[in-house]
């Protein structure tokens, strides 16, 4: 997925990338790294940023149920965000097509 996003244009950063992803971090530490660093955050697990997204200041919050069709899910993630100027503050949620 990460990469099908690439390919539409997004800058794509992933906990993996940032050398952090062995070290049990927190989500509120996740999601004050991504707003620090201007970025909005994809994430599968939607019950806990939920929680935080009405609890802690973030510059977006993209909660997606898991799709295994990557390059769709990367579509409809695309789709929902292409034409917002600014996620901050903002939780969208993506859901796997029935």
């Amino acid at each position: 997925m990460v990469l099908a996003l690439r390919d539409l244009g997004h800058d794509v950063l992933t906990v993996s990338e940032t050398g952090k992803a062995e070290q049990a971090w927190p989500d509120e530490d996740v999601l004050e790294y991504s707003s620090q660093d201007d970025r909005a955050l994809l994430t599968f697990n939607r019950k806990h940023f939920v929680r935080l997204h009405n609890v802690q200041v973030h510059t977006g919050i993209i909660a997606c149920t898991f799709d295994p069709n990557f390059i769709s899910l990367a579509q409809r993630i695309h789709e929902l965000i292409r034409d917002k100027a600014n996620l901050a503050g903002h939780l969208f949620r993506v859901n796997r097509p029935n």
